[in-house]
């Protein structure tokens, strides 16, 4: 088994996983769904340390894209029917040198609407992507190449699209990438593994003003 085919089935045992624990899980609650970053959030131990005993599932499944997103909506969002959706999916799109920001919009403003076509009490909000290190990333050689045309840019244009889709859908989009931003507008270096995902701290960082949104 080469390393792709190892994690395309680290991503089928993960939907397995939330398949069957979907099971147990009650409707009408928080979801927070999308990709690594999603998935790393962790989400139970910061809500201990608040205090916080609302009700929230983690969905997130590292490596998908829009796509694999679309292919596995019913497990990730639609079968636990949530009051709230926060939707940080698509940041895996951006890699590619030949990255479509149409058809990547398309797909995005696909996955909204077939939500509020199956779930249309619940409130969607779509998270802005958070900031990369190039610096960081440029730094880690083989390891880095791969995310080479994630940059700042690219990300900031995606999100201007991710806001329109919001706006045109009437959902919401959120913000709350400030406290992981230098001087520059990067992801700090202090925060992150290697200039994509964040350590704890650096989710702390987010995470009361990410509440705002969820316990309003």
């Amino acid at each position: 088994m080469d390393l792709k085919q190892y994690f395309a089935l680290e991503k089928r045992q993960k939907i397995e996983q939330f398949r069957r624990l979907n099971r147990f899980a009650k409707k009408g609650q928080i979801v927070f769904a999308g990709s690594s970053l999603a998935e790393q959030f962790p989400l139970n131990e910061l809500m201990l340390d608040r205090g916080i005993t609302t009700v929230m599932y983690n969905r997130g499944v590292g490596g998908f894209t829009t796509q694999e997103f679309v292919d596995n909506l019913d497990v990730l969002v639609l079968d636990l029917e949530p009051r709230k959706l926060f939707i940080n999916i698509g940041t895996n799109d951006l890699n590619g040198a030949d990255f479509d920001i149409d058809a990547f919009a398309s797909r995005y403003d696909g996955i909204v609407g077939a939500i509020q076509d199956a779930l249309p009490l619940t409130a969607i909000y779509m998270m802005a992507y958070y900031p990369v290190s190039e610096a960081m990333l440029a730094a880690n050689g083989s390891c880095g190449a791969g995310f080479a045309h994630r940059t700042n840019a690219r990300i900031d244009e995606a999100n201007v699209r991710v806001r329109a889709i919001a706006d045109a859908r009437g959902a919401g989009y959120i913000d709350v990438t400030a406290g992981l931003r230098d001087d520059a507008g990067a992801l700090k270096a202090e925060s992150s593994k290697e200039g994509l995902h964040f350590y704890a701290d650096g989710y702390a960082a987010i995470f009361d003003n990410l509440m705002r949104y969820a316990l309003d």
